[in-house]
């Protein structure tokens, strides 16, 4: 039998690349099993993601979670992005579709282990892809999960344990290879249709595969898959309290609606307010205004509050009248409107009978269509106008003689964002054997660029020059023409890219035979060009409440791996691996990996590994590169909340953080332990437990944002490199401290990052009478600890915490994430039901306050509570030709837990929650296959 795996084995290194992923087939193809039972068999063996050398036991000393392509069409889920980001293995720092927000919007991406996106490589076919042409909060360089062909792909192998010795920089946490199929005969097409059952999101999706030619036979083989997918956008305004609405005052929370002069915020309506030039103060209408005391608000528009307001004049906090807008309710969305699609062509020849080459060539396009609230005239960002005023000349000053201090929102100017965004890749490979080796040889050329467009942003000299010249009509918008609102709210686009080109080279051979069987070598090489120019979407800074960032950068990377697998005794085998490489930037790097397996019983294996990582700096990390954004600053510090009387000043804001790039930064270096057990004491039941320790060091970091504040609150001066900027005075208190703005920093090598957990995998199946099996897998992540060591020697945990907050989307660190997925196959029906839970967490962050205080002010608890929701999906195959799909997504219609401090959702966190606002969706498709 294992010279029967073996001979299979090598024969299957002839058909397919196998650039640092060899596939083995574990089944001899003389038995040729059901479908259900392969699948089955699949689950209970391990893959050789993550080993470069042949093998007779696919079971390597690395875990290794599987996902097949039956098993992705059983869970329901259309796309790449929602495949993985299900494994309970991708926790903080991961990347969802729904947060538009973001510096990455548009994008997906997977961070195994928690540790961002940037610690998780994404391969295809064994091979590298290029990233995402923006950052991730302008700093994290990933790979987009949304342009990667789903129609194609034969399955996903996720490697949860360290492999920079093979694969390089950035597979510290681990690897999702994508595995696409190296051919295909015949033609199969689906079409499905969806659509939630409280309204938007209706989707529609398309696929297409057909090929035709035999390897064998025809000595040829060529497929294509073309896929397309639209979903419409789900708007706030279709669901309900509490997340519709940023008024959270009857659950005794704030109420933070829009239209309050009190929290800056003006209505499409406005509000103006008598005003006087602040003594000392600069003198100008844009900062050096103050309220006349004793003066009260009134609304601005002739006619008062129109459908979208409501008159509100018994508010202590707002003296006078004003318009109150739900421009959550009104603009917000719990998804964009997106559309995807793209197309994968391969043709695979036989030159002759030791050689086979093939080309592959794809291009996927992904648009994400953001709307916007409109802008506001007040924004303390990049140029703070939250005290500009009307002077007394201008024509829309009803106060004779005063100054009008003004809120106001444009609303006769549409705002949003536009992302398009291009995945051009071919890829060429050679794979053969000659004379005891297996070699192979792969070039790839991948291109990617996103075309942003930005609308409905207010350009700070155009704002100024029309409060000058009265150009903009404040009281009646609808009379201002296309010309004046395009020249105060120009359109704002650039276009960025980044690029990958590799060549991979890669051969293995059998040495010696060993008590256990034969010695295995591989060894390869690798030579690649990464490049990556983001330009700024804001030059000069000019334009209202942007963030902005710079990257670019280009590197050259050479390295040269090996790996020898012995297998020392029938029971017991070594792996070892290394590799080395040299940046041209930042120098040379040697990665190692030591594995071993034992198997003291056939039903039993242990197995473990101890390896070294490294992730070199991003080009927005130590290139000339800068970044701007923003996070939501709620403050806690209870002498500043009694100094301003706890008002609109002290609510929760917009507070920018800027980092600048580091040239001297150097790359961050990782240690990985895993130890597990393999158990498979009967046929049809298999479990595995494996321990993961992951320490960084030299991690890079941007200036901490918590002890700053800290410092800042506390009248302590800040170290060099870090700066907190004060806002404006407030107002109604200008002689107390002022709120911080901004805080400055630049990236660092942190001391020390360091996360440990546990992963757990059962699978199990039965076969009953009348042609009845059942399957159930179960899988899960339970965090210990996930914990970042300042230079300082501040030690912070965030695991079951909001923290890190100021990361990506603040998602926070969920302590245990998992799946249980049974599946009942009789004759012609299948049916699917998924179970997912994700824990719960305590609303703080260390990143943020420093002192552990709650995020919320809600006085309910100081915890959002976990998250479970079932997914039922089923088929049913009318003949071998057409089979009808069917799903209920969220089938009990689990709403998600309230989450106020979270900033990429309205009250509930859409990393983790997204198909809790979503709410029960429907899906209906049909298959058709020749």
């Amino acid at each position: 039998m294992k010279r029967n795996k073996l001979a299979l084995t090598i024969a299957g290194l002839l058909l397919a690349p196998i650039s640092g992923v060899t596939l083995a087939q574990s089944t001899p193809a003389q038995s040729s099993p059901a479908p259900q039972e392969q699948q089955a068999k699949q689950l209970q063996t391990i893959t050789v993601t993550g080993s470069a050398i042949p093998r007779v036991d696919v079971e390597t000393p690395s875990p290794v979670t599987v996902i097949s392509a039956a098993q992705i069409q059983r869970s329901g889920l259309t796309t790449i992005a929602d495949v993985v980001r299900t494994l309970s293995a991708d926790n903080s720092g991961s990347i969802p579709n729904s947060f538009t927000a973001g510096f990455a919007a548009g994008a997906s991406g997977v961070a195994l282990r928690g540790l961002t996106v940037n610690s998780t490589l994404v391969l295809i076919d064994g091979h590298r892809s290029a990233n995402y042409a923006i950052s991730d909060d302008g700093i994290r360089s990933f790979v987009d999960l949304n342009t990667i062909p789903l129609a194609a792909v034969d399955r996903i192998e996720v490697l949860k344990d360290g492999a920079s010795s093979l694969y390089g920089a950035d597979a510290i946490a681990g690897v999702v290879n994508v595995i696409l199929k190296p051919n295909y005969h015949g033609v199969e097409a689906t079409a499905d249709i969806g659509t939630s059952q409280h309204g938007g999101g209706f989707t529609r999706k398309a696929t297409l595969i057909a090929g035709g030619g035999d390897l064998q036979t025809d000595r040829y083989n060529a497929y294509v898959a073309v896929q397309y997918q639209k979903d419409n956008p789900i708007n706030v305004r279709q669901r309900g309290f509490p997340f519709n609405t940023n008024n959270l005052s009857s659950i005794g929370g704030p109420n933070s609606i829009g239209g309050q002069p009190s929290q800056n915020s003006g209505s499409i309506y406005g509000t103006v307010t008598p005003g006087q030039l602040t003594p000392g103060g600069s003198g100008n209408f844009v900062n050096g205004v103050s309220p006349v005391p004793g003066g009260v608000s009134q609304v601005l528009a002739p006619g008062g509050c129109g459908p979208k307001g409501n008159l509100v004049t018994n508010d202590p906090a707002n003296p006078g009248s004003y318009c109150s807008e739900n421009f959550v309710s009104q603009y917000g969305q719990v998804q964009p409107a997106m559309e995807q699609g793209g197309l994968y062509g391969r043709f695979t020849v036989k030159l002759n009978d030791t050689t086979t080459a093939y080309m592959s060539a794809s291009y996927f396009e992904a648009k994400t269509r953001v709307v916007a609230a409109p802008a506001q005239i007040q924004n303390g960002i990049p140029t703070n106008t939250n005290n500009i005023a009307l002077p007394p000349n201008s024509p829309y000053n009803p106060f004779p003689g005063q100054y009008a201090l003004i809120n106001y929102a444009f609303g006769d100017i549409p705002g949003g964002t536009n992302l398009n965004n291009h995945n051009a890749r071919m890829v060429g490979g050679v794979t053969g054997s000659f004379d005891q080796w297996n070699w192979d040889a792969t070039a790839v050329i991948n291109h990617t660029w996103v075309d942003t467009m930005r609308y409905g942003a207010i350009n700070y000299p155009a704002l100024i020059n029309a409060i000058n010249t009265g150009s903009y009509n404040f009281l009646y918008p609808g009379l201002n023409s296309n010309a004046v609102r395009k020249a105060i709210a120009p359109d704002y686009s650039k276009t960025s890219t980044s690029d990958l080109d590799s060549l991979d080279l890669s051969a293995n051979r059998q040495l010696w035979d060993l008590e256990g069987g034969a010695l295995g070598m591989a060894l390869g090489a690798q030579f690649r060009h990464e490049a990556q120019n983001d330009p700024f979407l804001n030059p000069g800074n000019v334009t209202q409440g942007f963030g902005n960032a710079v990257t670019k950068g280009s590197r050259d990377v050479s390295a040269a791996y090996f790996e020898f697998n012995a297998p020392l005794l029938q029971s017991l085998e070594l792996d070892l691996s290394g590799r080395f490489d040299h940046y041209s930037d930042i120098g040379n790097g040697f990665t190692p990996k030591v594995g071993f397996k034992y198997k003291p019983f056939d039903w039993v294996a242990l197995r473990g590994t101890y390896s070294k990582g490294i992730r070199a700096p991003s080009f927005s990390e130590n290139g000339s590169s800068s970044s701007t954004g923003f996070t939501t600053l709620q403050i806690t510090d209870p002498a500043f909340l009694a100094a301003h009387n706890n008002n609109g000043y002290t609510q929760p804001y917009a507070l920018a953080q800027a980092t600048v790039a580091n040239p001297n930064i150097r790359p961050e270096k990782a240690t990985n332990f895993t130890l597990g057990i393999v158990l498979q004491p009967t046929s049809w039941l298999s479990a595995s437990v494996d321990y993961y320790s992951i320490k960084k060091t030299n991690v890079i970091v941007p200036g901490q944002t918590g002890p700053a504040l800290a410092n800042y609150f506390a009248g302590i001066p800040n170290p060099p490199g870090v700066k907190v900027i004060a806002d404006l005075p407030d107002p109604a208190f200008p002689n107390a401290l002022p709120r911080p703005a901004e805080v400055d920093t630049a990236f660092v090598n942190a001391a020390e990052q360091k996360t440990t957990g546990i992963d757990v995998d059962i699978q199990a199946r039965f076969d009953f009478a009348n042609n009845i099996h059942y399957t159930s897998e179960l899988g899960g992540t339970q965090i210990f600890s996930w914990a970042l060591t300042l230079p300082d020697g501040t030690r912070q945990q965030f695991v079951g915490t909001h923290g890190p907050y100021a990361l990506s989307s603040g998602a926070g660190t969920p302590r245990t994430r998992g799946s249980w997925a049974n599946t009942i196959m009789w004759g012609p029906v299948t049916v699917t039901g998924t179970l997912y839970y994700t824990s719960g967490m305590r609303n703080v962050a260390l990143d943020q306050l420093s002192n552990g205080a709650c995020l919320s002010v809600l006085p309910l608890s100081c915890k959002v509570g976990s998250f479970t929701y079932f997914d039922l999906t089923g088929s049913y195959a009318i003949n071998d030709h057409i089979s009808i799909t069917g799903s209920i997504m969220n089938a009990f219609d689990k709403k998600p837990p309230l989450d106020q401090a979270d900033y990429a959702g309205v009250n509930y966190n859409p990393t983790w929650a997204q198909n809790g606002l979503v709410g029960r969706f429907y899906n209906l498709g049909v298959k058709v296959k020749f």
